[in-house]
């Protein structure tokens, strides 16, 4: 029986001006050729989740008072594994992706996860931060985590525009090694095992 896998390729930016979405793009892309699976872009924009306003914990149970909160929860519940495109801000990753994962809880528990950063510094420390929430929200991040480099006159120049398979070509292979790690994964999803390559 064939199972088909929705992976979700989240957007850690909200900025007006931002090179998330079309980084994302060929990042998914990428994971469609690699894993086969059906790639869904998640931008948080569309969902603009309000800052902590649950009166429940969402890992006591997950019994939401907010309309936002449920149809966020409906919405990553259908997901088979996720692809976290973000940014780097300041050594780390933007509020609104932690706003947006701090919101559930069980909806994220056990799944695949691949951290993808981008920035000035190609975004190590983000990543590295944004692997412990992952994993404390018992998600299985991949070890391979992507990081693109920006040159600083692209990132003063701030015209929302880039080319990334032109800009970050270089780290395709890096990317597609993510994905079959990711892809290994999900295939041990489907058979009932896990695979821990750590």
């Amino acid at each position: 029986m064939h199972i088909s896998f929705k992976v979700f390729v989240i957007l850690g930016s909200m900025r007006a001006r931002r090179l998330c979405p079309q980084i994302a793009e060929w990042v998914a892309q990428i994971g469609r050729e690699v894993t086969r699976a059906d790639f869904e872009i998640v931008d948080l924009k569309d969902w603009r989740l309000p800052v902590d306003n649950e009166p429940g914990i969402p890992a006591a149970g997950g019994d939401y008072a907010s309309e936002y909160t449920r149809a966020w929860s409906s919405k990553i519940a259908a997901g088979s594994a996720f692809v976290f495109v973000t940014p780097q801000y300041n050594w780390g990753y933007p509020a609104p992706l932690k706003n947006a994962l701090d919101h559930l809880y069980k909806e994220w528990s056990s799944k695949p996860a691949m951290i993808v950063t981008y920035g000035g510094h190609s975004g190590g420390k983000c990543g590295r931060q944004l692997k412990q929430v992952l994993k404390a929200l018992k998600m299985r991040p991949v070890t391979i985590r992507p990081g693109f480099r920006l040159a600083r006159e692209r990132i003063m120049a701030n015209t929302g525009t880039i080319d990334p398979a032109v800009v970050f070509g270089k780290h395709e292979k890096q990317l597609r090694r993510a994905f079959s790690q990711l892809a290994a994964r999900l295939n041990g999803a489907r058979v009932g095992t896990w695979w821990w390559p750590w």
